[in-house]
């Protein structure tokens, strides 16, 4: 009775708060009506997709801009969209003539949405909740409705609050429990106590959470209805404001001091998007590509919730000197856990995102490993190294080294330079097509191998995964057109067959004097020379190999808006007849995989996560919410090892790189590091079981396709 007075009396105040706040907005000025001017020109002419600015796309911008501001339901309410809606089908109307009448109105309210929200939470987390009541939480927000007005908003307020205290509380007893185990004298706090010091931190948290919410400006939630725009022509495409553009020029693979991770913002949200290879996050190991950054702790001082505040603040915490400590605490992409990361910030530098070998031996024949963690070069000055060169060159040292097979390892790799594919793509064979590109509107281009000379004419493995993307499909297409190599790894890459082109607005209205920002635009598609193309569909393994990610809801098929797959005419090309045993070696490894079960193990993790992901309710009622967790906690037991691996296989430094260990130890260091995880590679072990049985046709002819 006590809760129901206080969401009444909650209603009333922010309603009052609402009609308050609505008079702090300012008008919105020309440039941002420019910007809006110039990216609709850009984008109707030149994306590769023609796109009718009509009611469809009016409903995209709609309902992406609504979603973008506010993602876990927290703000508009089912009253809010009815006024919003007068403009769900006339935002097309309204961008032809540079209008922003829709991003005032929803921009506005959420201001005072960003009000009232301090008074619900300040006033819902004066007295505790009720423990013991019998109820639910639905946290999957795509699918959760939007409150029927503000007493409901204010419940589910209570409902996110609540759900937080009761997690703190259970890991609280959990920490007591485990620390009374070491030491029996540990003193024990009553669930009282937790309860009151959980109101505490959410409360703390809370307040930092919307100190930085306050800092962003008008300009940081335009550039979010900007990319509500441009996202209606495909994902990739995407609107840059000055600051983003600067920080996407600074090369994050360069020499600096930090933890190595790519990082952008989604919603209010940081995610790791890439792990620098060779950096401290990616030794560590426990940090991945989707997970988010929740809360950012100096060594053992308290943690700083980040969520809502600016990337650029957020990347001033991560980053630090050489030798400290950070502890990121992060949600899980894979399960959604919370977890607490250590990392030991270090020099993070290029020469990790270059190509790298390691020679092994197995049954007494000599084979090479080469990692490609991207198709780099630097258009600016050519004479510097490149991935194509690189991978030449390496080839050429491990052929002195007397290897019997390559494997090309592209796991994670999201791709890069075209150009590079391309030659690289041309040392594995004679000539002949790589890849066929496409501008809206006109025929494919045909990209030809320009080395008429095969450099590597052995066996051939190439490693990919769900994360494997764009130039490192178009590399692993072109092998498997032509029969030039066993692609293994998971089901299917990525999928993402498009490129896009950066172009800075200033170029197009030149006199203006401010930064205007710029247009990340999907300016082509790929296609393989078989004509299919690598969009959604990416390229299928020959082996498939279970993963965590074989049942998740992952890669281009899986975002909104992606374009559609399709075909263009085959290329000309002959197929190589380069083995005597390729079906018989596919065979036998799936024989194998089926078999295995460590594979088999790992094929149950991965449907246990995929089961975990769709399952997005809590509940509320306290001991309920501790025998769930526990029972989620005793299933996930079940796969604490399932990764562990260890292979009696050694893997050594090709030669030319001991006199190098000489003179820099942490080059020494990191091989020495990347060798340990290559032994603990099951997929690396069953790739080089497929490389050790691959025979070659000793004179292989062309075949005409």
């Amino acid at each position: 009775m006590k809760m129901k007075l206080i969401i009444t009396l909650l209603t009333f105040l922010v309603l009052s708060n609402t009609v308050q706040a609505s008079s702090t907005l300012k008008d919105d000025p020309e440039k941002d009506k420019l910007i809006i001017y110039v990216l609709k020109n850009i984008l109707t002419r030149g994306h590769y997709v023609q796109k009718d600015l009509n009611d469809n796309f009016s409903e995209h911008v709609y309902n992406e801009f609504i979603n973008s501001l506010d993602p876990s339901k927290r703000y508009f309410t089912q009253e809010d969209l009815k006024e919003f809606s007068q403009f769900k089908y006339e935002i097309d109307n309204q961008l032809r003539n540079s209008k922003i009448d829709f991003y005032k109105l929803v921009y506005g309210r959420f201001l005072e949405k960003i009000k009232a929200a301090k008074l619900t939470y300040k006033t819902l987390l004066q007295e505790p909740f009720s423990y013991d009541k019998k109820e639910q939480i639905d946290i999957d927000y795509e699918k959760v409705p939007f409150a029927k007005n503000e007493n409901e908003l204010i419940n589910f307020w209570r409902k996110q609050l609540k759900l937080q205290i009761v997690s703190r509380v259970q890991e609280a007893e959990e920490q007591q429990k485990e620390k009374l185990k070491e030491d029996k004298k540990t003193k024990i706090k009553s669930f009282t106590t937790l309860e009151s010091e959980a109101r505490k931190e959410v409360l703390k948290n809370m307040e930092d959470l919307y100190v930085r919410i306050e800092e962003l400006e008008n300009s940081d939630w335009y550039s979010t209805f900007l990319n509500s725009v441009v996202s209606g022509f495909d994902p990739h495409t995407t609107y840059m404001s000055p600051r983003i553009k600067s920080r996407f020029d600074q090369d994050m693979s360069g020499k600096l001091e930090g933890i190595g991770a790519r990082l952008q913002k989604e919603g209010i949200y940081t995610k790791i998007v890439e792990l620098i290879s060779g950096g401290p996050a990616w030794k560590q190991g426990d940090l991945e590509p989707g997970d988010i950054i929740l809360k950012v702790a100096q060594g053992d001082e308290e943690p700083l919730e980040i969520v809502g505040m600016r990337l650029d603040d957020a990347i001033t915490f991560i980053k630090g000197k050489k030798g400290t400590e950070v502890r990121l605490t992060v949600k899980k992409k894979l399960d959604g856990s919370t977890k607490v990361i250590p990392i030991v910030r270090d020099i993070v530098e290029l020469e990790e995102t270059f190509v790298k070998s390691s020679v092994v031996e197995k049954n007494g024949k000599k084979y090479g490993v080469i990692n490609l963690p991207k198709f780099y070069i630097d258009f600016q000055d050519v004479k510097k190294r490149n991935a194509a060169s690189d991978m030449k060159l390496e080839i050429e040292r491990l052929k002195k080294e007397n290897v019997e097979g390559l494997i090309v390892d592209l796991r994670n790799n999201g791709g890069g330079s075209l150009k590079t594919v391309i030659d690289i793509g041309g040392l594995f064979i004679d000539q002949g097509p790589i890849v066929q590109v496409k501008y809206r509107g006109e025929p494919a281009i045909i990209k030809n191998d320009t080395d008429s000379k095969t450099h590597w004419s052995g066996p051939l493995v190439v490693m990919v995964n769900e994360m494997s993307a764009s130039a490192s499909e178009i590399f692993a297409a072109a092998m498997q057109d032509y029969g030039r190599g066993v692609i293994i790894g998971g089901k299917q890459t990525y999928g993402k067959g498009t490129v896009q082109n950066v172009l800075p607005l200033n170029y197009y209205v030149k006199k203006y004097p401010d930064d205007l920002g710029a247009l990340k635009m999907t300016i082509q598609k790929f296609y393989r020379i078989n004509g299919g193309s690598t969009q959604i569909e990416g390229v299928y393994s020959d082996i498939a190999m279970p993963d965590r990610f074989s049942y998740m809801e992952f890669g281009e098929r899986d975002l909104d808006g992606a374009l559609p797959w399709d075909k263009v005419k085959q290329a000309k090309y002959s197929k190589t007849n380069s083995y005597q045993n390729f079906n018989e070696v596919v065979s036998n490894s799936k024989n194998r995989i089926n078999k295995d079960q460590k594979f088999i193990s790992i094929n149950e993790y991965a449907k246990w996560l995929k089961q975990n992901q769709d399952d997005n309710t809590y509940s509320l009622n306290y001991n309920t919410y501790k025998e769930e967790t526990k029972e989620r906690q005793n299933e996930g037991k079940k796969f604490k090892d399932i990764f562990k691996f260890k292979s009696n296989l050694k893997f050594v430094a090709p030669k030319y790189e001991l006199s190098l260990f000489k003179q820099d130890t942490t080059l020494k260091d990191k091989r020495v590091a990347w060798h340990k995880n290559l032994k603990k590679d099951i997929y690396l072990n069953e790739a080089l079981n497929v490389l050790s049985e691959l025979k070659m046709k000793k004179n292989y002819e062309l075949v005409k396709k």
